[in-house]
């Protein structure tokens, strides 16, 4: 599978809810590290995240890569992603998201995904309080800074 249709079949599946073609993009064996939820590991796992977790406070997804750049190990792509929230406060809002996929893969397939994403955005869409925005941050720097490629960053 090239990479646009791999990347095509990625978003079709998350916005179909359509977790078992999802997670049949990975190896065996494949994580997928989310930003909100953590990681994910194994397709069942991957699998029940998109048929579960991302559907439980939000549906009408809506998942778009652009300018993808891969060397056959390592691909990249931008994304532009949205969703409608049924969370009480968000009061039906469409939560809007910009970020960089990164994939690590074996043999055609994805053997991890992390991203970077700009989630202050949504949480104004969302109508989160700042108190919530600010556990949901920290959580997100504590992530950071817990990378062993941020070792040098964290020395004195």
């Amino acid at each position: 599978m090239n990479t646009t249709t791999m990347l095509r079949a990625f978003c079709d599946a998350v916005e179909q809810r359509n977790g078992k073609a999802f997670s049949e993009l990975f190896t065996e064996d494949g994580v997928y590290h989310d930003v909100f939820y953590g990681a994910f590991e194994g397709r069942a796992k991957i699998a029940d995240m998109i048929d579960d977790w991302f559907y439980r406070t939000a549906t009408d997804f809506r998942w778009d890569m652009h300018d993808p750049v891969s060397d056959g190990y390592t691909l990249y792509a931008r994304y532009t992603f949205s969703y409608r929230s049924t969370l009480p406060e968000a009061e039906g809002a469409r939560a809007m998201f910009e970020g960089v996929a990164v994939m690590r893969l074996r043999e055609g397939m994805i053997m991890e995904y992390h991203e970077v994403a700009n989630t202050a955005p949504a949480f104004v869409d969302l109508k989160f309080a700042a108190e919530r925005i600010a556990k949901i941050v920290a959580k997100q720097g504590a992530a950071l800074k817990a990378r062993p490629e941020m070792k040098r960053h964290l020395a004195e």
